[in-house]
């Protein structure tokens, strides 16, 4: 089978064909890459030299891999790991402020089993979502380059591939336009609750990032994040 006819094939397998070892597969292959020098590099840097409150801290620093249920059928697409969270973490959206946001959001609306973890060993578990990035290395200033995130889209591809999504919420506006193109969809305008279906059926939903630059200046409030993670779950 050549590999159009491959990828034609994963999208229309039932989403109980999209098993466990599939995931952590696809997972240890996103932790092996190395195909980014300067991510890899700073990813490592940020590991060696450390933040002062987090010295005592053995850092992940590497790509973060997908984080949630295997068979969730909505997706969480985020930015990038943050250098002193999910980096040091190894666990999407945790150990930094942007991950207290949504975790505790996802818990009000019942699809987590707690509402803020620490590290990866604190038992936090999603259901029905799978929480992914545009970019699973940590950039310097939280801004992969787009050669960067070309190279990473291949990731983002075959997840967005591997079933019949029936949501996708996109935090942030890099989210937001490489989801419509890793899609093949026309770009829409972004901004906070905006909402499009694509021609396959999938509903995005738009949110501001809920990074600490969105949430001090108030552009994004508590109120603002659960109604767009309710929309994404509707």
């Amino acid at each position: 089978m050549d590999a159009q006819n491959a990828d034609c094939a994963r999208q229309k397998r039932p989403i109980d064909v999209f098993t466990k070892v599939e995931f952590e597969r696809r997972n240890l292959d996103i932790i092996a890459c190395r195909g980014c020098p300067r991510l890899v590099d700073w990813r490592e840097e940020v590991g060696r030299v450390k933040r002062k409150s987090f010295q005592e801290w053995t850092y992940w620093a590497k790509p973060v891999p997908d984080f949630g249920d295997p068979s969730a059928t909505r997706l969480i697409v985020g930015l990038a790991p943050a250098a002193n969270g999910a980096n040091r973490t190894g666990q999407m959206f945790t150990g930094d402020q942007s991950g207290f946001w949504l975790y505790r959001a996802l818990h009000k609306a019942g699809v987590a089993n707690m509402p803020n973890a620490e590290r990866m060993e604190d038992g936090l578990a999603l259901t029905g979502v799978l929480i992914t990035a545009v970019c699973h290395c940590a950039p310097p200033d939280n801004k992969p380059t787009t050669g960067e995130i070309a190279n990473c889209r291949g990731y983002l591809l075959e997840v967005l591939a591997s079933r019949s999504w029936e949501s996708v919420l996109c935090l942030g506006g890099l989210a937001w336009s490489n989801v419509l193109r890793a899609l093949g969809e026309k770009q829409q305008p972004f901004g906070h609750l905006a909402g499009h279906k694509t021609a396959s059926g999938i509903r995005l939903v738009g949110s501001y990032h809920p990074s600490q630059q969105n949430t001090f200046t108030g552009r994004l409030t508590e109120s603002m994040l659960d109604a767009a993670v309710a929309d994404f779950l509707r």
